[in-house]
């Protein structure tokens, strides 16, 4: 994301989570500090992050609140503003600012997680999310909160300090900035100076450069401190708006308003390069706004970068830029993730350090050598005689065989008696005692179980057993040949040979056996198939059901009206797209609250109304409970 956006520093407004749902992937970025202002008690509500790059900047005070009334994490749970002046930010507004500000509980307002400060050498940066209009239920708690912050900015100006605001304001300037208030105009339900004059409205535009304001502007308030970047670059293009409704799908028609905003003080001005809103970025329903500065800027009688201006004196050193220990409220300094790196830095640390070989001792070294030998003669003298054994089943024959054809077409498999070695069964236990690790190499394989339980790990034969103990999924296959009139197989083929029959040529004999075993195992095959295979139709008996084209028919109808029965009626068409049409579900209390309906599913146009014989969405509707799936 961050490389997308390309800035160096990012500013996210309504996180809606709460300090418990930080994770690794938010808070240890290689190469950024990141601060959160969480509300305290509401969960998933409100919430403004920063992610700062620390090649660019470098905050030298940071602060969650807006008033101030949140206790410090620098100073030990000492409020912000009864800090010590060198240590805070300051700005703070003073008892009678308070007292007309209109704030019942400013403690309640600033553990709303709706505003964060940092401090930076070049100016003050403030984040904010300000409350957005409920239908009049907050219209109080957001008036007084649009005014505290206005008192804040006003004062850290007059402590000469340069200000950037930005965030989400949930404001407009005027009818230019919001689609619905240019319909509103044109239908005569406002009048310009009523629009421009609502409480909100007017405090936003006596803090701007260039606000228009009815009337006398207000004490304490008379002149604008903030320039608008974005209009400043763009002062006459409309539609230029940042956030869309997305219950009426409202973006793709570019219904919209411009109520985010990056406001910088007048003595930015000559800093700015360009500003501008990124409306082709999806994934929320506001875009992002940008502004860029130059590299090189004018501070009072010299040029200064401003990479060198963002960082502390102190961190410049010698050209390279020294890490110094992140304000308090850095999230990295959290308990959960102090002193953490990512995965990212872990294995990129990894090139630097050289891994250490392991050790040992020489004596060590020899006894791990001795338990070698000695190992390894047990199991020589561990092999058992040569005997041919009882085949398990027919079923067990098609791996033997191939492995003693291959060896038997063999050029090489025909050699002197000295050269061959003789096939033995290695998963029969060895006739003496070996080694612990010999053992454990070792795979239990007996084919004789007991009735009991054995003790230890089982093998793998032993899940496959009948109910009765003894039997064997070959038993139930056996059962199976029998039951159905054919003559088991003979298991008595012997699977090894000795050498003494290899060089006598009673090899030959073997394969032509195991071959007979295969021609057996094919007949056997034949002989289920044909008793599973349904019985013809005898003379005199009942004949068998065939289908019929009518009884398919029937069947293919009745398949119909089930699935009929079950499936969701067809969307009608909208009147004028012949589209289908989307299903919405009404969420207003009233009557009607819980009902679902009919409308057209194209987004409303730039009138913000529903259109006839446009691209638009037309007026479409239909109650669901009126439409049972058939034609209009």
């Amino acid at each position: 994301m961050f490389d997308i956006l390309q800035s160096d520093i990012v500013v996210m407004q309504e996180l809606k989570i709460q300090r418990k749902d930080l994770r690794d992937d938010m808070v240890l970025l290689d190469g950024w500090d990141a601060y959160f202002s969480l509300p305290k008690h509401k969960k998933g509500y409100s919430g403004v992050g920063m992610y700062t790059r620390n090649s660019a900047c470098a905050p030298i005070r940071a602060e969650e609140g807006l008033l101030g009334f949140l206790p410090s994490s620098e100073a030990s749970g000492v409020l912000y503003r009864d800090m010590d002046e060198k240590e805070s930010i300051g700005g703070y507004p003073s008892a009678a600012q308070l007292e007309g500000l209109g704030v019942d509980d400013p403690t309640a307002l600033d553990a709303e997680g709706r505003c964060l400060i940092l401090e930076f050498p070049a100016f003050v940066l403030l984040g904010v999310y300000c409350p957005a209009n409920s239908n009049g239920q907050r219209d109080d708690f957001r008036h007084g909160f649009i005014r505290a912050l206005d008192c804040r900015v006003r004062n850290l100006t007059k402590l000469r300090k340069r200000v950037v605001l930005v965030g989400d304001l949930n404001v407009n300037r005027d009818e230019m900035d919001g689609a619905s208030a240019l319909d509103d105009r044109r239908k005569g339900n406002i009048s310009h100076e009523e629009y421009i004059s609502t409480p909100n409205r007017r405090i936003f535009n006596q803090l701007l450069l260039g606000g228009e304001v009815v009337g006398e502007r207000d004490e304490d308030r008379e002149e604008g401190v903030l320039l608008d970047t974005t209009r400043h670059f763009h002062p006459e293009r409309r539609g230029m708006y940042t956030h869309w409704e997305q219950k009426i799908n409202a973006r793709p028609g570019n219904f919209g308003s411009r109520i985010d905003f990056i406001l910088v003080c007048d003595a930015m001005r000559e800093w700015l390069k360009d500003a501008n809103t990124q409306d082709g970025l999806l994934g929320s329903d506001h875009c992002p706004v940008f502004v860029d500065f130059h590299e090189e800027v004018a501070l009072e009688d010299r040029q200064v970068q401003l990479v060198d201006f963002m960082h502390p004196v102190a961190t410049l050193i010698n050209g390279n830029r020294e890490t110094q220990l992140a304000p308090a409220l850095s999230a990295k300094r959290m308990q959960e993730f102090d002193r953490r790196r990512s995965i990212k830095s872990m294995f990129a640390g990894a090139s630097v350090k050289t891994a250490q070989p392991m050790t040992y001792t020489a004596r060590q070294q020899k006894e791990e050598h001795m338990d070698t030998q000695a190992e390894r003669a047990m199991e020589e003298s561990a092999l058992p005689p040569i005997t041919p054994m009882r085949s398990p089943s027919a079923f067990d024959v098609a791996p033997a065989v191939t492995r003693i054809t291959e060896n038997a077409q063999s050029p090489t498999s025909l050699q002197s008696v000295s050269d061959l070695k003789p096939i033995v069964d290695l998963k029969r236990k060895p006739a003496v005692a070996t080694s612990p690790r010999a053992m454990k190499r070792q795979k239990s394989n007996s084919t004789i179980q007991s009735h009991s339980r054995p003790s230890g790990q089982q093998s793998l034969r032993g899940f496959f057993r009948s109910a009765s103990g003894n039997g064997t999924v070959r038993d139930t296959a056996s059962a199976i040949i029998s039951d159905a009139g054919v003559d088991p197989i003979n298991d008595q083929l012997p699977l090894t040979t000795s050498v003494a029959e290899l060089t006598t040529g009673n090899c030959t004999s073997a394969i032509d056996a195991i071959q007979t075993s295969d021609t057996m195992l094919e007949e056997t095959a034949s002989s289920i198939s044909k008793t599973l295979a349904p019985a013809p139709t005898i003379p005199g008996g009942s004949p068998a059901r065939e289908a019929s084209p009518t009884n398919f028919e029937a069947r293919a109808a009745t398949h119909h009206s089930w699935n009929s029965l079950f499936s969701k009626p067809a969307a009608p068409l909208c009147e004028s797209h012949d589209e289908p049409c989307k299903s919405m579900q009404t969420k207003k209390k009233g009557s009607n609250q819980g009902r679902s309906f009919w409308m057209c599913a194209r987004p409303l146009g730039p009138s913000g109304q529903k259109e006839s014989g446009s691209e638009w969405r037309c007026g479409t509707f239909i109650w669901c409970s009126d439409w049972g799936g058939g034609k209009k």
